[in-house]
């Protein structure tokens, strides 16, 4: 089957950072499903693990975790799926990626794709979507219920992002007052129309816009941008016995004493866990993509697609990543077969 592969980590701009590539048609067994792929988003964890390093590969590594497809073949043990379902999920970072015709994937972390949505809109949804949830319900314990909820803010980070405009959509939806940050009057705009009642600039101190907007102090922190740069900011306006949460690593050694005074809990999303690891309950996150698909087909939850490539080749991913490399993104960048 063809694929997009790479054998070195190089810079993007290099031919051969991403090539086309012919590699065997996987078989499903056991608890995997074969996937064709129709549309596949390209997130800044693709760049990370592409991005240039002192490493060789002897076989192509595929990348890619983000899909929306067609189960062609099941395997014995699989009891959630049969072929003809349409799917969506994000894969396992320890498995071969979504760069493909194919893909071979645990039936525990997919789910049916939201009836209401192309593949393409599909395909935009379940990498965020799970770090958004997880971020919220696992992390940093965010009730469920709307009325739990009343008085209540959330700080996102980033809001216009991938996964800010999940986030920002669901806690909105459970009645947060949702402040999102933003630096450029799009990404401003575009938080607002998904639910942010409040934005400031993430360039500029926290605590200071906070009090302006009559917000000193937020209940809950989701930092979906630079750890490093926000952490003062963020231990400066958490509430007492509030929940701060980052997907983002950090290169610097920071202080938690910070955090101590205020009872404040502090916590690290990754929505990779459950695969990689292989925890007893990696199902979950097939039924929260299925939870959140029939909130999508209420209207509740809207995709995040905001810009669409055609042709799962080396070329049109190279220019992805340039795009995503830009740091200029909106929402989600998709590319459809």
């Amino acid at each position: 089957m063809k694929a997009v592969g790479l054998y070195k980590y190089l810079p993007i701009n290099d031919p051969e950072s991403l090539i086309d590539v012919t590699i065997p048609k996987p078989k499903a067994a056991g608890h995997d499903l074969l996937v064709k792929i129709k549309a596949i988003s390209v997130n800044p964890v693709d760049v990370k693990v592409r991005a240039p390093k002192d490493k060789a590969e002897q076989t192509p590594k595929i990348l890619g975790w983000d899909v929306a497809g067609v189960v062609k073949e099941v395997g014995e043990a699989v009891t959630l799926f049969q072929p003809g379902d349409e799917v969506y999920y994000a894969g396992s970072i320890d498995r071969q990626g979504c760069y493909s015709e194919y893909q071979l994937v645990e039936e525990n972390i997919v789910a049916k794709k939201p009836a209401s949505l192309s593949f393409a809109e599909a395909a935009a949804l379940p990498l965020t979507t799970i770090t958004a949830w997880e971020a919220l319900f696992d992390r940093l314990s965010v009730s469920k219920t709307k009325d739990d909820n009343k008085g209540k803010s959330i700080l996102i980070i980033n809001a216009a992002g991938g996964v800010g405009s999940i986030a920002t959509q669901l806690a909105s939806y459970l009645g947060l007052t949702v402040i999102g940050t933003a630096s450029r009057t799009e990404t401003a705009e575009w938080a607002k129309q998904r639910g942010a009642h409040i934005i400031i600039n993430h360039h500029e101190d926290f605590l200071p816009q906070l009090e302006k907007e009559g917000t000193p102090a937020v209940d809950y922190i989701l930092c979906l941008h630079s750890t490093d740069r926000h952490w003062n900011n963020m231990a400066q306006v958490i509430a007492p016995q509030g929940h701060i949460a980052s997907i983002v690593e950090t290169e610097k050694v920071h202080d938690l004493g910070l955090l101590k005074s205020k009872s404040v809990s502090f916590a690290w999303e990754f929505m990779f866990t459950r695969a990689l690891y292989q925890t007893e309950d990696r199902i979950e996150q097939h039924r929260l993509l299925d939870e959140v698909a029939k909130l999508v087909d209420q209207g509740i939850i809207k995709t995040t697609i905001n810009k669409q490539l055609k042709g799962i080749n080396a070329a049109t991913l190279r220019e992805a990543h340039q795009i995503i490399e830009s740091n200029q993104m909106i929402g989600k960048l998709v590319v459809v077969e």
